[in-house]
């Protein structure tokens, strides 16, 4: 599921801090547009975190093929 800035809208509830709801709204944050923002960032930081949690069996056992046998290209890199 990919998550782009060109996506349909869909109206929901959620509770907030009645405080912290006021005190956003006298100082003219957009809530839908922070809420958006701020779940598409936990979203992709928990894919994120999930991937590297299920690969890293994967990238370990690499590294140490690394680690043993070097890089395949190594004669021809040029840094």
């Amino acid at each position: 599921m990919a998550i782009t800035d060109n996506h349909a809208k869909k109206a929901t509830n959620i509770t907030l801090s009645a405080d912290v709801l006021a005190e956003a709204k006298s100082l003219g944050i957009n809530i839908s547009q922070a809420c958006d923002q701020f779940l598409r960032d936990l979203v992709r930081a928990e894919r994120e975190r999930r991937w590297q949690s299920e690969q890293a069996e994967f990238v370990a056992a690499y590294n140490r093929l690394v680690e043993q046998e070097g890089l395949l290209l190594e004669p021809w890199r040029m840094f």
